[in-house]
């Protein structure tokens, strides 16, 4: 193992950065010694110990993720933001220790792993060993979930995929009667617009998050629409595994994200669907292409996963759907850590881009 450097200096003004949160600030009066050091080692030693020592030993300071990092830039240059600086005040003092640490402590890192790092990755993009930051600070995330410390509302998403499989306690009966009334929607656009429900051997399952039946509804009938345009053969599934997102990847329990991928996976299998066609949140691509299939054991996907941008991307090049109007005012884009750096896939996003575009 490296040799311990220790944590930063305390940062001065700490009121300033001090996060207050129900889910943070209870659970650790509820924590002993004892038990934060028998959770620390169980996942540091029992589940991440090959990788935290290739990584802690490869790792030397540079500081070159520094500058890959929003958090970092966006507070001055501040080093505690730095991704190496969140490492050395939450992961090292818990090796150092081998997890002799206190409840405040905890709360501390989880307020650095929680609010001061989107575990997007880009610093891993910059690093000259490749050292997966988001992997460290997923694993004290991890930590912070055994020890219960966890952001409130975060933490009442994870329960909800827990308990509905989906993130946004949609019941099924809300989950059709939406499904219903947004394909009446589409039909006002496009009269022969449909949403089929549980369409044995159709060739794309498409997935959606748990916030478009809650409240980005009209998102279901704008795919309604584009489905029937382009003429492909697609269907939902009525029940559990509809929703692609995964908030429990984010909060640490990564039991409850194996039943969510589970549930994904085998609502199009059960379907007998050549692929699913996922929607266009970046996290939940992450969690279901990248994720999913390792948390289950598995070494590559049951069934082949296709991201929107890639789907839009074929329909587009293959002349299936044809853009009306392009978007008149200047527009850039920002390239989604999940589907960009996660998945590559750059040039097709530029490709729909401009097709939609006058001026990008």
């Amino acid at each position: 193992m490296a040799e311990y450097i220790g944590p930063l200096e305390p940062r001065e003004n700490w009121d300033k950065w001090h996060v207050q949160d129900i889910g943070l600030d209870e659970p650790v009066k509820k924590l002993t010694p004892e038990r934060i050091e028998k959770i620390v080692n169980r996942i540091l030693i029992g589940e991440g110990w090959a990788r935290i020592k290739a990584y802690v030993d490869t790792c030397i300071h540079c500081g070159l993720c520094s500058s890959a990092c929003h958090h970092y830039l966006s507070n001055d240059g501040n080093p505690h933001f730095a991704p190496v600086g969140k490492i050395r005040n939450t992961l090292w003092p818990m090796l150092k220790t081998k997890g002799k640490v206190n409840a405040e402590f905890i709360k501390t890192a989880a307020e650095i792993v929680y609010t001061e790092c989107n575990v997007c990755m880009r610093c891993s993009m910059y690093c000259p060993f490749g050292i997966d930051m988001a992997y460290l600070i997923s694993l004290v995330r991890r930590i912070c979930h055994f020890c219960r410390v966890v952001p409130q509302y975060l933490q009442d998403t994870v329960n909800s995929h827990a308990v509905t499989m989906n993130q946004m306690w949609v019941k099924q009966d809300e989950w059709i009667d939406t499904l219903q009334w947004q394909e009446e929607d589409a039909q006002d656009i496009v009269t022969t617009a449909r949403i089929p429900l549980d369409k044995e051997g159709a060739d794309v399952m498409y997935s959606v998050i748990g916030p478009e039946p809650k409240i980005l509804a009209q998102l279901l009938a704008n795919a309604s629409v584009i489905m029937t345009v382009a003429g492909i053969d697609w269907t939902m599934p009525s029940f559990d595994g509809w929703d692609n997102s995964d908030m429990a990847m984010y909060s640490g329990d990564w039991e409850v994200m194996g039943r969510v991928k589970k549930a994904h996976f085998e609502a199009a299998m059960r379907l007998k669907c050549k692929k699913i066609v996922m929607g266009e949140c970046g996290h939940a691509f992450r969690s279901v292409y990248d994720r999913g299939n390792r948390i289950l054991g598995w070494r590559m996907h049951p069934i082949p996963i296709v991201h929107a941008v890639q789907f839009y991307y074929e329909l587009l090049r293959d002349g299936k759907i044809k853009i009306a109007r392009k978007i008149k005012e200047p527009v850039t884009l920002h390239d989604p850590c999940n589907i960009m750096r996660g998945r590559g896939l750059y040039e097709m996003g530029r490709y729909v881009m401009k097709a939609i575009c006058e001026d990008f």
